[in-house]
């Protein structure tokens, strides 16, 4: 299975776009949601944040900003440092892999997408029992 799973909806949308911006082609490419790419692009901005930061910046609920971490996490879009408080206690920090690495991973999902559906298309054909 590819590593981006995109929507058909999300594909044809950037197909359709004229000029698609970086959260529609994040949202595309690797099969989140536009809240997660648009909390990505405010890491961006915002490199270090905890997650009560973001929450602020994004207007939205602390829970769901963790649930978007997460999943930038495991799409290697943003890591996480643990800081120690001097009160005790730590706290985590979110910054955005940068954009030069995430362009390059980009790439690299799209590409084994690509491949992916090349060897589905290849396969056509190959058994007697499958109709056009």
């Amino acid at each position: 299975m590819p590593a981006a799973d995109p929507s058909p909806d999300q594909f044809r949308e950037l197909m359709l776009n004229e000029e698609p911006g970086l959260q529609d082609v994040l949202a595309c490419v690797f099969g989140i949601q536009r809240h997660e790419a648009r909390t990505y692009e405010t890491l961006l901005a915002n490199p270090g944040s905890t997650v009560e930061e973001l929450a602020d910046v994004l207007d939205r609920d602390r829970s769901n900003v963790n649930r978007s971490l997460s999943t930038l996490r495991e799409k290697g879009l943003a890591t996480r440092q643990r800081r120690l408080l001097d009160g005790g206690g730590h706290v985590y920090q979110y910054s955005a892999t940068p954009l030069s690495e995430a362009r390059d991973l980009m790439h690299k999902t799209l590409d084994e997408w690509t491949a992916y559906v090349h060897g589905r298309i290849d396969e056509f054909g190959d058994s007697e029992d499958e109709r056009a």
